[in-house]
């Protein structure tokens, strides 16, 4: 019975320091960027999409999760923040969108199954961070104006970053995939 808990207790703390990883991977990853307006180009979406990889759907979502708690309650761990605002005015801002569009990513890049042939990888990588900017697009329009030229401002800019990302994270897949086994 003590043996039992011990494993359990052991779980439990290795999951909150994978979240714990995660969210201030995430966090670095958002302070990496370069300057766009209305939304900043940043490495998060590589993160998000190698955090559910390889630490699978549900430590990946609560990474992300946590991460973006931690932000709307004020944490400086958003891209523009403190700069720009923090809390729940600075996430219901221009980002909102891709950052709630970060918990489906990352749920889609760790539920779905990486085992295939590099060209299916790459499928399913390019649907879960579509998602993101599914999202994104629409929060912007919607806060933004939809007579502004939404997809000019909040998606064609980032897609030959996001495809670089993509191929790379496709090449890394499998052997991210290998970390799971120690988790």
């Amino acid at each position: 019975m003590d043996l039992l808990k011990t494993n359990s207790i052991q779980k439990v703390l290795k999951t909150f320091i994978l979240i714990f990883i995660g969210t201030m991977a995430l966090t670095i990853s958002a302070k990496l960027k370069i300057p766009f307006y209305p939304v900043p180009m940043t490495m998060q979406t590589f993160v998000v999409l190698f955090l559910g990889i390889a630490f699978g759907y549900k430590i990946g979502l609560a990474s992300v999760a946590v991460y973006l708690l931690e932000g709307i309650l004020g944490m400086p761990v958003f891209s523009n923040s403190p700069e720009k605002g923090v809390g729940i005015v600075y996430f219901t801002g221009p980002t909102m969108g891709y950052l709630i569009g970060f918990l489906f990513a990352s749920f889609f890049a760790g539920y779905l199954n990486f085992n295939k042939n590099i060209f299916i990888i790459f499928g399913k990588l390019i649907f879960s961070v579509s998602v993101i900017y599914v999202f994104g697009a629409i929060w912007l329009g919607t806060l933004i104006g939809w007579d502004k030229p939404i997809l000019q401002l909040g998606v064609t800019p980032f897609l030959l970053a996001e495809l670089f990302k993509i191929c790379l994270l496709t090449i890394l897949a499998k052997k991210i995939i290998k970390f799971r086994k120690f988790i």
